[in-house]
This record gives C-alpha cells, structure tokens and sequence, in this order.
C-alpha cells in the first residue's frame, strides 16, 4: 500500500494539464453547462414589454451633482443581492432562457444606477446575459454606463438624452457615444 500511494501521486503529476482542462469541459458540458455559452445578439436588448425601463424619482438633472455624479453614490441605493437573484431565477423563467445558470446573467438596470434608473423596480431589471455573439454582453454595456455618466456629469450631454438611448437601444448608445 505504502508504494502505490507515491506511484499514483506521480502518475498524476505527469497528466497533461490538459487532462484537467478536457475533464472540466466535459464535466461541464455533460452537466448542461459550457463556459463558453454565447447567446445570439437578440438577447443583448431586454424584452420592452417586460423591461421597459423606470426611473428613480429622486435623480433629476437638477441634482446630479449630489446624486448620480458624487463618487460611490450608487452604493447608496443598489438592491441587496438577495432581492435581485432572487429576481434573475424568476426572469430567466419569463425569458425563456435555457441556460439557468446564474453565473452566466448579470441582473442588470436597463437604465444604470448611474443615470438614475430605479433601483429595485422589475421593469427595470432584467438578467442580461455576459456572452453574447458580437461581444455585445453584459460587460460591454457596464462600459457605456459609465460614459454616459462622464458625459452627463460634464455637462456634455442631459440625463434626458443619455437615459432615452441607453433605454431604447443601448447598442446604438453604445455605437454613438463610446467614439466621442
């Protein structure tokens, strides 16, 4: 017993890393599931009859400055955590998706904290998947939410216009604003 403990210790040593990497993927596969799940570019834009957007009543262009554009202010009013899985397993269901892993969705503000979208409003959430064909996912669409609010907090652009694109198409707002 004591030989075939080392022997074993050393013939995994000499697995090809690759090995493990095959295991995960066919683990992973066999199991429903594919890291490198890529949804078409239809799901990059939320259902509108489902996630219409709304918008947080105490952000108006008048206080941007002591809302939206103050550093951390949307830490201030982010749903808790348990709110919004809860939510993603639910519209996943609505959405059809087959994929119900969570892991692959952001539950994501169609109108950002950023620009003042309500916080907790369902009409205003919806799980936005990251892997979408044309790399049009969830962490594409966090970068457009982050200029618009550069834009608006200087003056360049009005919390009007920026929350109408990003709610009526944001890959449009991305296409017209990330150039600027």
């Amino acid at each position: 017993m004591r030989r075939t403990v080392p022997i074993i210790l050393l013939a995994l040593a000499l697995l090809p890393a690759t090995a493990s990497a095959r295991w995960h993927h066919w683990h992973n596969w066999h199991h429903g599931h594919d890291d490198r799940r890529t949804f078409p570019v239809t799901a990059a834009l939320p259902d509108p009859s489902r996630t219409p957007g709304a918008l947080n009543p105490a952000v108006t262009q008048r206080d941007i400055y002591s809302t939206i554009c103050v550093r951390g202010w949307t830490r201030t009013v982010r749903p808790p955590e348990s709110y919004t899985e809860r939510l993603k397993r639910e519209q996943i269901r609505q959405y059809g998706y087959r994929d119900r892993w969570l892991r692959d969705y952001e539950e994501d503000h169609l109108v950002p904290l950023e620009l003042g979208g309500s916080p907790a409003s369902p009409r205003n959430l919806w799980p936005e998947p990251h892997h979408v064909a044309g790399g049009w996912g969830s962490y594409r669409k966090d970068r457009l939410e982050n200029r618009l609010n550069h834009l608006v907090c200087r003056g360049r652009i009005t919390l009007a216009v920026a929350r109408r694109a990003i709610a009526r198409n944001w890959i449009g707002a991305y296409r017209r604003f990330m150039r600027r």
